[in-house]
């Protein structure tokens, strides 16, 4: 079994600052790093880690061939990337002295996907496969459909939320997996314990994840609702955490592990995630969290 992750390739720009911009504040950062980022390129990274056979099917500028190399180096299956002339997408990350972030991004190339791409890419995949999706990558109703259409299992994170995700046929998805506020947000509900009825209702035959920052996660499934508190840790910078947890819960859910403990190992690797700086280079090896 095998994941194909259709995701985000980002340049990630992170600035260490005293508290995020206010309105009209001009402020000085104290630091600049430049990384490797990316909602889809930091879950394949963290499902590669946790020792799953990943591909990524992703757009990144020629100029950022770094990035690439840094997943290849991942153990992530590289070879339906693509290298364009166009921007790579980026991020501007906000890092404040609690560890919070503040995130303002630009698509770029994982905005510039062609219909073809997607379907051909998706159905090279067999049964029971697995195709994993964010929302920073244009054609997801795409990727759904075919993958649907090979009994490809599909996992999706929806994130960002927005309005287009509503429209999307959910009910194909197996496995969802998004956080308290998204949970709302598609819901359309303002408490988060009626999201989560709501999705259960609505999705009775998908696997609904959420998480939950500090407190934790939940899993729900068929009537059945686990969940697993945070471990207690200084947090440095949470960036990339809930990316990690996504590609930790996916690959236990796939090396047979039951929700309880895929859910115990993925609030762990999430929780060590926390406690380094940026995204990618903070997600760690199966070894450290099992």
């Amino acid at each position: 079994m095998k994941v194909l992750n259709f995701g985000s390739i980002n340049i990630d720009y992170v600035y260490r600052v005293p508290h995020f911009v206010r309105p009209g504040e001009t402020l000085a950062s104290d630091s600049l790093t430049t990384v490797l980022g990316g909602k889809g390129a930091n879950q394949s990274i963290a499902l590669a880690r946790a020792g799953v056979k990943t591909a990524h099917l992703g757009r990144v500028s020629a100029a950022d061939a770094w990035a690439v190399d840094l997943m290849r180096e991942s153990g992530v299956d590289v070879s339906t990337v693509s290298q364009i002339t166009e921007p790579s997408g980026h991020a501007i990350i906000q890092v404040d002295d609690a560890g919070e972030n503040a995130i303002v991004l630009f698509g770029g190339a994982n905005r510039s996907f062609s219909q073809q791409e997607v379907v051909s890419a998706v159905s090279a995949l067999d049964e029971g496969d697995w195709l994993l999706m964010q929302n920073e990558c244009n054609g997801v109703e795409w990727a759904i459909a075919a993958a649907a259409e090979r009994k490809v299992k599909i996992a999706f994170n929806p994130a960002p939320m927005t309005q287009d995700v509503k429209t999307l046929p959910l009910e194909q998805v197996d496995l969802l997996i998004l956080n308290a506020m998204e949970a709302c947000d598609l819901a359309e509900t303002a408490d988060a314990d009626a999201a989560l009825q709501a999705l259960a209702s609505k999705y009775p035959n998908t696997t609904v994840v959420v998480t939950l920052g500090g407190e934790g996660a939940l899993v729900m499934s068929v009537g059945e609702t686990v969940t697993r508190p945070a471990d207690k840790v200084t947090p440095v910078d949470t960036t990339g955490a809930g990316d990690t947890f996504v590609g930790y819960f996916l690959a236990s859910l796939i090396s047979g592990y039951e929700h309880s403990a895929a859910l115990a190992r993925a609030v762990k690797a999430a929780g060590i995630a926390v406690t380094r700086p940026g995204a990618s280079p903070s997600i760690p090896t199966a070894q450290e969290v099992d």
